[in-house]
């Protein structure tokens, strides 16, 4: 799977690094599956290759996924967590990770242990907050709860798929985002490389596009393409790509802090910067909002029927 999203070695991810720096980020996220790991090592090599100040870097990764054979190799228990925070560590060659972010649900561990245990690492100082990312709403207010009246550490963020062509944050994790005061981190803003401007209704792009490889995530690619229909001739009018359009919708949406773009050349890097200068009219933004839109569903269209009396302004 990895292979398909990345195979970015050393000396490239180096120059990826340091465009993205001097473009002006200072975040970079990334998790101990990645790769097997290998992720957190160039990441960590690429910011001392490079001299960069680790204090000026906002270094987030995960834990969740496999990492090793048997029970204990995988999962939210306070031992898999300890055990694989110590080892991003290592792999980073870094002294403590400013975001750790568990990377989804774990039905077979209450939440209350994960949270005692992340709640441990940043009291020893290893953590400096904590995230969550691939969860369901009542996930995030079943952990809110618990933080808030055993005084433990709170999730900060959540880490989510958001694009303008997958629209379903929208139901039920946005509004939560807001009522909590967590920030939203966007992966995959370009639907795994669907919104790219690289593919046709026959989804053919050039030899080695991501999407060939791996079809991830998954897309209404019908409703998907009448947003590149409107998405098109708005880019040409602007100078712009599609690209840059479909990360600037995001940007301009309430919920969103920030987004994560995943660039494996420099040519991207510096396509998807440009998206921080785009803007729309407000006709722009209603034409996006009205072909990208999700369909009604219960309890959301009885929500909107019955509150407008006591909406916030």
């Amino acid at each position: 799977m990895f292979a398909a999203i990345g195979a970015v070695e050393q000396k490239a991810a180096d120059a990826l690094v340091a465009r993205s720096v001097e473009g002006g980020i200072n975040f970079i996220d990334t998790a101990n599956v990645y790769s097997e790991g290998m992720s957190e090592e160039i990441t960590g090599q690429a910011i001392r290759n490079l001299n960069l100040k680790r204090d000026d870097l906002v270094i987030a990764t995960k834990v969740r996924g496999r990492m090793s054979e048997g029970p204990n190799g995988n999962g939210l228990s306070r031992k898999h967590i300890i055990h694989e925070a110590e080892a991003s560590l290592k792999r980073l060659n870094m002294d403590y990770i400013d975001l750790y972010q568990i990377h989804g649900y774990d039905e077979l561990t209450p939440i209350e242990e994960t949270l005692e245990a992340l709640d441990l690492l940043v009291k020893s100082g290893k953590v400096r907050y904590i995230g969550c990312s691939n969860i369901a709403a009542w996930h995030i207010m079943k952990a809110a709860s618990y933080s808030h009246y055993n005084h433990v550490s709170k999730f900060v963020s959540l880490q989510a798929y958001y694009t303008i062509a997958g629209r379903d944050l929208e139901r039920e994790l946005a509004p939560v985002l807001r009522d909590q005061n967590m920030g939203l981190m966007v992966w995959s803003p370009l639907a795994g490389g669907l919104l790219s401007g690289k593919y046709n209704r026959k989804m053919e792009a050039e030899a080695g596009s991501r999407r060939i490889k791996f079809d991830f995530p998954p897309v209404n690619q019908e409703r998907a393409f009448d947003i590149i229909d409107v998405l098109e001739p708005m880019a040409k009018a602007k100078n712009a790509s599609v690209a840059q359009l479909a990360l600037a919708w995001l940007l301009h949406q309430r919920v969103v802090t920030t987004v994560i773009i995943g660039a494996k050349k420099l040519e991207q890097v510096d396509d998807n910067l440009k998206s921080t200068g785009v803007t729309f009219t407000a006709d722009e933004l209603l034409k996006l909002d009205e072909v990208s839109k999700l369909p009604a569903e219960y309890p959301g269209w009885m929500m909107e029927r019955q509150g407008g009396d006591r909406r916030k302004k």
